[in-house]
């Protein structure tokens, strides 16, 4: 079953159990597919899908910051209750022994040897770590093993 196939059933299964909160925000990530998908005249793929995806847990997550340095804690709630959501249909997430691992075989793979290679060996990580990583944590345990 693909992610958006998942999310068909969850948005049936909560208009029928009257799940209003959850129902909206399934209602806002297949919004957002679907605007990718018209924009760029593609079918977006499960990878595409947690692209999508990992970007609203990152605005919301902005949005509580900012929320809460304004003191709106109602707001920030709101937005805290629609991450918890759209973390539902994300990959779990990885521990930081796995991603050195995984970052460890990127660099015998590639042949990574300096700071220079930083590029190509996001290049091969991204994909295999999207979803289950932050990727800018991914940066930097990156630069701190080509840095020695």
């Amino acid at each position: 079953m693909t992610l958006k196939q998942r999310l068909t059933d969850d948005m049936k299964a909560a208009m029928k159990s009257g799940d209003k909160a959850s129902l909206g925000v399934i209602r806002l990530i297949n919004a957002a597919i679907k605007q990718r998908e018209v924009d760029e005249r593609i079918e977006l793929d499960d990878a595409a899908v947690l692209a999508v995806l990992e970007k609203m847990v990152k605005q919301r997550k902005d949005s509580v910051t900012q929320y809460e340095a304004a003191a709106r804690e109602d707001l920030a709630a709101i937005e805290r209750a629609e991450i918890v959501v759209i973390e539902r249909y994300l990959p779990e997430k990885l521990g930081e022994a796995e991603i050195l691992a995984a970052i460890d075989a990127a660099i015998a793979q590639t042949g990574a040897a300096g700071a220079a290679d930083m590029g190509k060996l996001m290049g091969v990580l991204k994909p295999q770590l999207a979803g289950q990583a932050d990727m800018g944590e991914v940066s930097k345990l990156v630069k701190q093993k080509l840095a020695g």
